[in-house]
């Protein structure tokens, strides 16, 4: 007979799919413990609050995330032995990690619907966790990024990653609705890892794109009026 996931396993198993599916707003704590069938005195026992909760569901991704993609990091450091890192291989990169994650944990749908939620909703505690618990391996990418796109002014860049990750988590997030379009549209069975083949290429010309006419010319004025 299988064993039955024990008290927090549970919680947070419904808690995720709940947010994913509702909301963080949107889902109450009695949502949660109806269908995970246990009380709310189980729910602050073990987490204390509802914002608390939600840190550990974000805590089951990111934890075994930034363990391997330090990991990753640190063999494509090793691997370049001080040279830069071509922009391509940092993304393919961080793509990988992404997707080893939910496959053990739970569907990459979910994990992606929760991080565009951290970012959509007016949770700035959960924000303000990401960037205490999480912020130094995303701090290592960027710079790693900056490195790979000198000629990108910082706030620009700034903006292009944002992009890039809005990009990524609309598509993985709607990828089984995209999977229904492709094949009943054009006939074709699409994976995972193929959509970001196909996705790769599309975000790193999108970073490296031109400067907008107006920001090149200002660009070009600063760094005479500099020398």
């Amino acid at each position: 007979m299988a064993q039955q996931p024990d008290t927090v396993t549970r919680i947070l198993d419904t808690a995720e799919v709940l947010f994913a599916e509702r909301g963080f707003a949107e889902t109450s704590l009695r949502n949660i413990t109806s269908k995970a069938k246990v009380n709310l005195a189980a729910v602050n026992y073990h987490f204390g609050s509802k914002k608390s909760l939600i840190q550990a569901v974000f805590a089951r991704y990111l934890d075994p995330f930034t363990v391997r993609f330090h990991a990753a990091l640190d063999e494509l450091e090793a691997r370049h032995e001080g040279e830069v890192i071509p922009l391509e291989e940092l993304l393919e990169t961080m793509a990988r990690c992404v997707l080893e994650v939910p496959a053990e944990r739970n569907s990459l749908k979910v994990f992606m619907r929760l991080l565009g939620l951290a970012y959509s909703q007016a949770q700035g505690h959960l924000r303000r966790y990401i960037q205490d618990e999480y912020g130094s391996v995303f701090s290592r990418f960027t710079e790693l990024v900056r490195l790979a796109t000198p000629d990108l002014p910082d706030a620009e860049r700034f903006w292009r990653l944002h992009f890039m990750l809005g990009t990524v988590i609309f598509t993985l997030s709607g990828l089984d609705a995209l999977r229904d379009i492709a094949e009943k549209d054009y006939g074709e069975r699409v994976g995972v890892r193929d959509l970001v083949r196909r996705l790769r290429p599309v975000v790193v010309a999108g970073m490296n794109a031109p400067l907008p006419e107006g920001m090149a010319a200002q660009r070009e004025t600063t760094e005479h009026e500099t020398v």
